[in-house]
């Protein structure tokens, strides 16, 4: 039996002018963390058996894909086209964007391949803004501090620092670019503060900053004469040396007609993003349709070592309705106005602007323990934008026209009818792991954004990801190119494929189940994609 109130009860008793009780105490965090937290559940966790991170503590979903048979193996290269560059780039979002135009800028000659189109990502989901510290009387400092305690000090705090030193230099290089950002009334960037954070410094670009941001790295990418694009070939395999410990390119298929192509090269930028579609632990997703993981699986196999592989971020404020909209982001940058959370009761159960983790663990317990608000999509607990429309006049329309623009084509207007939301999965805190040049353990093999790990510790605030994907892609960018100094690949082989197989069997898993997965089982190529 359902506790709470259905979602026509909740709706009759909410009233936007309702005078509000204080907040409750709050309870201890790490305590609330452990209690309701996803990546708490009791059974979600398993140790990894082979590989880098062999004995390490790996979310069950994903530690299915670490340890899958590849696809292919030697028989499949004989006859493939080849293809010669400097640098592969393997992910079309803004992090492989950023890499490409670095590396190009310094004279390398870059294939950039997606496995979609050019701009499919996360990077344009990606609402609230991008931060820096900008503002008279903050500082890098703060802004690194900021970021570790909200990660729980699990972050490598050199990362750290090369994420905050590159805010502001970052943000004039977009500009250059051609993005826009909204401005104050004097001309200055406007600001937001973002949950976790001492300070307002996230500039954005209305609630579609990470939408501008791909329009201009997309054109520039088109536009540079440096950069080859492939679209729709995702990346099956990487290739190895003849020892399997340096990576020398990539077999690339094609969506288009199932063919298999070689790319030789120096330098590999793994881009790909997170593995929202892998749905952990039955969540919903704010991604992309192609967020499964593939870099992962694919530097794993290879050898790279990986970090927090049982830290995920579900963000607070997933849609719950209606049942097309499920699990679709409502920017933090709404909280940030000011919108309050509230439980079917009226009533604020957790401080808005706590990190992301906290606030998440407190709509779960909120919903668990009978306080939330069902439809038969789920159950959620109420986004305030109403009250927040009535403090402040204009507001949503002038600073949220997409959240305005989602909602009102199914006949919502946040204006007059609070939000359902509950987390969503959102981002993978952990990943490969890097140095601050992007390069990963294995020589040749480089990684930026969301697929990169280390840099946001067990939690990840508003606004650093768009940072994230610019500093460390043109980081890597910039490093990979730097690496055409080697002679290159003499021999290109699947050597690390055969080790890893024979890991695989010696510690008696099946080799029944193959990665990477490319698209969700549920897609029509999904399903039998690549499967020999």
């Amino acid at each position: 039996m359902k506790r709470g109130l259905s979602l026509q009860a909740a709706l009759a008793a909410y009233r936007a002018d309702a005078e509000l009780a204080p907040l409750p105490d709050q309870p201890d965090p790490d305590a609330l963390l452990h209690a309701y937290h996803p990546d708490y559940l009791r059974g979600s966790m398993t140790k990894l058996t082979i590989g880098a991170n062999a004995g390490a503590d790996c979310q069950r979903e994903l530690a299915d894909l670490l340890q899958a048979e590849a696809f292919i193996d030697e028989a499949d290269l004989a006859g493939a086209q080849v293809t010669d560059t400097d640098v592969l780039v393997v992910g079309g979002g803004g992090a492989g964007c950023a890499a490409a135009l670095a590396a190009a800028e310094r004279g390398a000659r870059v294939l950039l391949a997606t496995k979609l189109r050019l701009g499919d990502s996360n990077t344009v989901m990606a609402e609230g803004g991008i931060q820096a510290a900008i503002e008279p009387g903050d500082t890098a400092q703060q802004h690194m501090q900021d970021t570790l305690r909200s990660g729980h000090h699990a972050g490598d705090p050199a990362l750290v620092a090369a994420l905050v030193g590159d805010g502001p230099e970052t943000i004039r290089w977009l500009i250059h670019q051609g993005m826009q950002f909204d401005q104050t009334p004097s001309g200055d960037l406007h600001t937001r503060k973002a949950g976790g954070t001492s300070a307002p410094r996230v500039v954005h670009c209305r609630d579609y900053t990470g939408l501008e941001m791909m329009r201009v790295l997309r054109e520039a990418v088109k536009q540079h004469r440096g950069i080859e694009v492939w679209e729709q070939s995702p990346v099956v395999e990487l290739l190895s040396n003849e020892r399997g410990q340096k990576c020398v390119g990539a077999v690339l298929g094609s969506l288009a007609d199932g063919s298999m192509r070689i790319v030789r090269t120096r330098s590999v930028i793994l881009a790909t993003g997170g593995l929202g579609r892998l749905h952990l632990n039955g969540f919903p997703t704010s991604n992309h349709i192609g967020a499964t993981g593939d870099g992962l699986v694919l530097a794993y196999r290879m050898g790279a070592k990986l970090c927090e592989l049982d830290s995920f971020q579900y963000h607070p404020t997933g849609l719950v309705h209606p049942a097309h909209l499920y699990g679709k982001l409502v920017t933090e940058g709404v909280r940030a106005a000011g919108a309050l959370l509230l439980n079917a009761h009226g009533q604020r159960f957790v401080d808005e602007l706590q990190p992301r983790d906290i606030v998440s663990a407190a709509i779960i317990r909120e919903c668990r323990e009978g306080r939330g608000i069902h439809n038969d999509n789920g159950v959620g607990v109420w986004l305030d934008t109403p009250r927040l429309e009535r403090s402040q006049p204009g507001l949503l329309e002038r600073e949220f026209p997409k959240l305005l623009t989602r909602t009102r084509h199914v006949g919502i207007d946040p204006r007059r009818e609070p939000i359902l939301v509950h987390p969503t999965l959102h981002y993978q805190n952990g990943g490969v792991v890097i140095d601050v040049d992007g390069a990963t353990t294995v020589p040749g093999l480089y990684a930026a954004g969301e697929v990169a790990g280390g840099i946001h510790g067990r939690n990840r605030i508003m606004g650093n990801a768009l940072l994230d994907i610019i500093g460390f892609g043109r980081r890597a960018g910039r490093a990979a190119a730097a690496a055409e100094h080697d002679r290159g690949p003499k021999k290109i082989t699947l050597e690390h494929v055969n080790r890893a197989r024979r890991e695989l069997t010696l510690a008696g898993l099946p080799l029944e189940q193959r990665a990477p997965r490319v698209l969700p089982a549920y897609t029509a190529a999904g399903k039998d994609i690549w499967k020999s």
